[in-house]
């Protein structure tokens, strides 16, 4: 079986000698790039199968660097790992809107990363054929997701997602009027075991998701908060004294 190649952009050379031997150990196949014009090219020549991706870099900076991995055809649906001294909502919300399926800031566990480059790369070799839809286009009302092209329309407007809205979409699609934890969306989603969950990922994927299928984010008519439980699509909440009533269309 041949070892996953994983190409590590960041320009602290301390950092990266200990990223690409902890990783090697590990048997992955590591590159290696100290700023983001080197590293885009890498990725571009060698095909990498997951990327860490410093934010902060001299000459193209990791959200640059994203934005334009996803822009590319071959490169679009590679999983993407931040890492990031920056720990702001704000700046966790901008990675991942740029394109990232994940955020790590730094310092961070050598174990806990390790736990979650297993867990994208996972989802990347075995979520595509495990869980393929039996339509080619799901819908809603009028939001259409089509899971070949990986395209979503919400009436005559296009939609671009970045990989991991694109499968958070899709398993909403797949499972309508079911109220989706965000302990389960970590686990049937994203592939992430329960030692290893952050809610906080769901939260930042699901709101950027909104911002870009709902006319009002903060009202939004596709998917919907359940106060408590999680998210919904399909379906609505109605507060009744201290009972969530929970009313399918």
């Amino acid at each position: 079986m041949t070892a996953s190649r994983i190409l590590i952009i960041d320009d602290e050379p301390d950092l990266v000698w200990a990223l690409k031997h902890t990783l090697m150990d590990e048997g992955y196949d590591v590159m290696t790039a100290f700023n983001g014009v080197d590293g885009l090219a890498l990725a571009q020549c060698h095909q990498p199968d997951l990327i860490v991706l410093d934010i902060v870099m001299p000459q193209m900076d990791g959200v640059q660097v994203c934005l334009a991995l996803r822009r590319q055809l071959d490169l679009a649906a590679v999983p993407i790992l931040f890492l990031s001294r920056r720990s702001s909502i704000e700046d966790r919300i901008s990675g991942l809107d740029g394109g990232a399926d994940d955020y790590l800031v730094k310092p961070f566990d050598f174990g806990e990363l390790k736990a979650r480059i297993r867990a994208l790369l996972r989802r990347t070799s075995q979520t595509q054929l495990a869980h393929e839809p039996e339509q080619s286009v799901l819908a809603y009302e009028d939001l259409h997701l089509d899971a070949h092209t990986r395209i979503a329309n919400i009436g005559s407007r296009a939609v671009i997602l970045t990989p991991s809205e694109f499968d958070l979409l899709q398993y909403f699609l797949t499972h309508q009027a079911e109220v989706c934890s965000s302990a389960r969306l970590l686990q049937e989603v994203f592939g992430y075991p329960v030692d290893l969950a952050d809610r906080g990922l769901v939260r930042w994927h699901i709101m950027n998701l909104r911002h870009k299928i709902e006319l009002d984010p903060n009202n939004p008519q596709y998917i919907r908060t359940v106060p408590r439980h999680g998210y919904i699509l399909g379906g609505m909440v109605e507060t009744n004294g201290d009972d969530d009533k929970l009313l399918i269309p």
